[in-house]
């Protein structure tokens, strides 16, 4: 009797802390040389690696029980971390409860912002990635497709994205607050992407004129200041630019920190009366966290605009239930459809590391 199984591992916002998330985050350079180190693996028939800002997921069909954790291991050893601590904060789903967990996380109900759209374009480009290197098969080409589908179906016959609020809007409402309005302010946008370029659009439609566009590659920077109306500067004028300027939005793929402490501390003595609002939407993150102890200075990142938007999910919880009971059903069925496959009737063969040679990389939304 075989003791397949499909599975779903990784860590997400829910238990995992944002400090331990960016320890955890895979660039995109990252994720294809783990992809092709996975491809290698054992009784590993099938798997697809997400990695967004808010979690890092192994969905996978494996051949005995024991690959799972081969899997966890090797992320861990790819990441220098800890495995006893990677369990804390680790997600361990099978079969049906996998698939409700796919379906769920598709709809943008398993979301920090409930109902946000963003990770469905993410799991589309992770399955995309995946699928093109041939790190899929019967299973989860099915489960994925199916998914999507079912992700649909919760988005039109719930109202989940009714009354949505995004990390965008809630930046805008704090420096509303922290400002009195926003007419006069001066934003800096460190980033051009779309993470970026949507908080900058949520600033001007409330009143917002003065608007500056940095970017590491300044055509970028330029193109997304044309589009805005706004302004471009350099890259690496951000430091010595940075008390000109009243909010600064950072959204980048960086690695490493972008706004050092130093240079914060540098602006604050130049504008020591006047509050300067810093919102750090990236992962790892752009800006040093230490600066939120300075007199004046006012840091959310990720985790604590999402806070802030978790008071209004409160009217929106019967629909979350809506949502979830339809996921349940479909992901009941769709184990029904699949069950024999991940047994080991009709599986398909174990991926071979040479299918994932030369595979396009899953870029992380930022």
């Amino acid at each position: 009797m075989s003791n397949g199984h499909l599975f779903v591992i990784g860590a997400t916002h829910h238990r995992t802390p944002i400090e331990v998330r960016e320890r955890l985050s895979l660039d995109a350079d990252g994720t294809k040389a783990l992809r092709d180190q996975l491809a290698a693996l054992p009784g590993l028939r099938e798997f697809t690696v997400l990695s967004t800002c808010n979690r890092i997921e192994f969905y996978g069909v494996a051949a005995g029980p024991e690959v799972a954790e081969q899997v966890g291991g090797a992320f861990c050893r790819r990441q220098n971390f800890d495995p006893a601590e990677f369990a804390r904060f680790r997600i361990d789903l099978r079969d049906a409860a996998a698939l409700q967990h796919l379906v769920e996380v598709a709809a943008g109900l398993d979301s920090q912002m409930l109902g946000e759209t963003e990770i469905f374009g993410q799991m589309k480009q992770a399955y995309a990635a995946a699928q093109a290197a041939g790190n899929t098969g019967p299973v989860l080409n099915r489960a994925f497709q199916k998914a999507f589908q079912a992700a649909k179906q919760v988005r039109t016959q719930t109202a989940i994205t009714t009354g949505q609020v995004s990390v965008a809007n809630v930046a805008v409402e704090l420096a509303g607050t922290i400002f009195g309005g926003l007419s006069d302010a001066r934003i800096l946008l460190l980033g051009a992407g779309e993470i970026g370029e949507k908080t900058a659009k949520a600033f001007q439609s409330r009143g917002a004129a003065s608007l500056t566009v940095a970017s590491r590659r300044l055509e970028r920077a330029m193109e997304l200041a044309t589009a805005l109306g706004a302004s471009a500067l350099p890259f690496e004028q951000r430091e010595s630019r940075l008390a000109e300027f009243d909010i600064v939005v950072c959204a980048t793929s960086a690695p490493e920190i972008i706004l050092p402490g130093a240079a914060v501390r540098a602006a604050m003595a130049r504008r020591p009366a006047r509050p300067l609002f810093l919102i750090d939407q990236a992962l790892p993150r752009d800006i040093d966290p230490t600066v939120a102890g300075l007199e004046n200075v006012f840091l959310y990142n990720l985790d604590d605009l999402a806070r802030i938007a978790e008071e209004n999910r409160a009217a929106r919880e019967a629909e979350t239930l809506k949502g979830r009971t339809i996921a349940g059903d479909k992901a009941r069925a769709l184990w029904q459809q699949v069950a024999a496959q991940v047994n080991g009737a009709g599986a398909g063969p174990t991926v071979e590391p040479s299918r994932s040679a030369g595979a396009a990389s899953v870029p992380e939304s930022r």
